[in-house]
């Protein structure tokens, strides 16, 4: 990769290609579920540390000798001992910036095609939601680099990261970029581009050069003035768009007299994604 524009940080923690011990489940972090299904993700670290809901604990001595599906005890809680998987992750995850949900990181990843072996640019990271799934479909032969201008955000998001790093059994090379990607972008080919931030014209401009011939690129708009302004960029950069729209999501429960209902809260839309092609 070459080297990166004067001032930029660079973060590069995952280089499957150095001398790094081999990841094993559990070896560092340990994920914990209350009765109630609450997730904590812990590092095992032979010392007194405070974690928030559950106080001060050594989580070395309290998980001595236990393994997936044991219960241990931390004040007045059984806590179950649970396998760090995906979905444990992501709901035990350090949080600051809005995450982009399961709903429609499961859809970017298959619209774009993601796998083993690509490369693939996201910014901003946030705190690291869609990242989490990145990171999980594109195992060991993947790299991925990510792009985020706040640096309270990105601490966030490299914290999560690190621990998928330690649970997932395959993780990607992981190049992270301080700054707004149309400043930081490297000179490197892609072969997915995914742009979540509140404007997205400079970044489509910076990135598409960057981007290999059948390459897509997705991005994530809350409002349709945004949406618009996407669909508009991509085709002046010269990308075809293929889709852009809106996830809806409705839970539905078991009633109380039998038979079933949707579930009272909010209605699932979260925001608007346009997806584009490099032809």
């Amino acid at each position: 990769m070459s080297t990166p524009p004067t001032g930029v940080r660079l973060f590069f923690y995952a280089n499957l290609s150095s001398n790094i011990p081999p990841r094993t489940s559990m070896a560092d972090y340990s994920v914990l579920m209350e009765n109630e299904g609450r997730i904590h993700v812990v590092e095992v670290l032979d010392e007194m540390v405070k974690h928030k809901g559950l106080g001060v604990i050594n989580t070395a001595t309290l998980l001595e000798g236990t393994k997936v599906g044991d219960e241990v005890l931390v004040g007045q809680k059984y806590l179950t001992i649970m396998p760090p998987r995906l979905q444990e992750l992501i709901s035990g995850m350090a949080r600051r910036a809005q995450t982009i949900s399961s709903k429609d990181a499961g859809f970017i990843i298959t619209k774009l095609g993601v796998g083993p072996g690509d490369t693939v640019l996201e910014a901003g990271l946030g705190s690291g939601g869609l990242s989490l799934h990145l990171a999980k479909v594109m195992g060991n032969s993947g790299h991925l680099v990510t792009a985020e201008p706040r640096e309270e955000h990105a601490s966030v998001g490299l914290v999560n990261l690190g621990r998928a790093s330690k649970c997932f059994e395959e993780f990607p090379s992981h190049t992270h970029l301080e700054g707004l990607v149309e400043d930081v972008v490297p000179d490197m080919e892609f072969d997915c581009v995914i742009l979540d931030m509140p404007s997205h014209k400079a970044a489509i401009e910076a990135c598409t050069p960057k981007m290999k011939f059948g390459a897509r690129l997705a991005c994530y708009a809350p409002t349709t003035s945004q949406l618009e302004l996407c669909w508009k960029t991509c085709e002046s950069a010269g990308l075809t768009v293929e889709w852009a729209g809106e996830l809806m999501e409705r839970q539905w429960g078991v009633t109380s007299k039998g038979g079933m209902r949707p579930v009272n809260g909010p209605f699932g839309h979260t925001a608007f994604l346009l997806f584009a092609q490099k032809r």
